[in-house]
């Protein structure tokens, strides 16, 4: 096991980044680029800025000022921030959506890393997952389907579909995407019929919310089933597909590779995703 060294005191050269959301004390962000930050031993912190709507502008304006490297951004400002940033990213305009903030030279640039995120979620969790010519169905309209379909339409040849209960949410998005189609959700199952991955981009399945739990019968055999829910770790879809003997992506490798772009951008330091993280984080999660 890599020890971590404790906490450092901060000096006058002390890298400093954030988080941006309201609110932000259930974040897991700040133990993740913490928990790093002592892995690493760097001079650097990573503390929540709890910004209300209505002042994000004014908040982001600040960074730069206050020698911020950058900020994370999280909800409800990942769409506002977008408008915000002086430049942003190719994948970042494809999503509507900005998560991630670095200050360069007094401007802001904004990306959106979740799509790579997920992308390496799968690969860690399903290695060989891919299947060009399959079909691959994901859930959900909002903006972390944006970025899931995103990273898919890069790797996959294969049709996508978004289902989703408000179609017309689904089918805004489709139209930014070649060889993609929009259905309701009581289309879901019918869609799953020869599917190779099937991925739960929404919140149903979270602690205490309605559950996604479709007949699964339709999957190939060797099909993936994906679920960016992270709590509970293991959902009702989940937990389905691994009866059926299908493999399985939880949602927290999304969320632990999302965080490495912008950790290595702001401190120069590519951080690893490995079992120690997994572990720091579980035990958050497990209280």
């Amino acid at each position: 096991m890599t020890e971590v060294a404790p906490t450092r005191a901060s000096s006058g050269a002390t890298q400093v980044a954030g988080l941006v959301g309201w609110p932000v004390g259930h974040s897991l962000s700040p133990r993740i680029h913490s928990f790093w930050i002592r892995k690493y031993r760097l001079d650097a912190a990573y503390v929540p800025l709890p910004v209300q709507p209505g002042h994000l502008a004014t908040a982001l304006r600040a960074l730069p000022a206050l020698g911020f490297r950058g900020c994370n951004v999280t909800v409800p400002h990942k769409v506002e921030a977008r408008a915000l940033v002086d430049e942003e990213s190719t994948l970042a305009g494809v999503v509507g959506a900005v998560n991630t903030i670095f200050v360069r030279d007094g401007r802001l640039l904004g990306r959106n890393t979740d799509v790579d995120g997920f992308i390496e979620g799968l690969r860690e969790q399903a290695p060989g997952w891919g299947q060009s010519d399959r079909r691959a169905v994901v859930v959900g309209a909002g903006g972390a389907a944006r970025a899931v379909v995103a990273g898919l339409r890069a790797e996959l040849d294969g049709e996508i579909v978004i289902a989703n209960r408000t179609l017309t949410k689904a089918e805004d998005i489709v139209q930014h995407f070649d060889n993609a189609r929009a259905v309701g959700l009581r289309a879901l199952e019918a869609e799953l019929d020869g599917a190779g991955l099937l991925v739960n981009a929404s919140t149903l399945g979270m602690t205490d919310g309605p559950t996604l739990n479709p007949d699964l019968a339709g999957l190939a055999a060797d099909a993936v089933v994906a679920d960016i829910v992270y709590a509970p770790l293991e959902t009702e879809l989940l937990r389905t597909a691994s009866r059926r003997g299908l493999a399985t992506v939880d949602g927290l490798g999304m969320l632990l590779h999302q965080a490495v772009p912008g950790f290595e951008g702001w401190f120069g330091v590519r951080p690893k995703v490995d079992q120690e993280l997994r572990k720091h984080v579980l035990a958050t999660l497990a209280r």
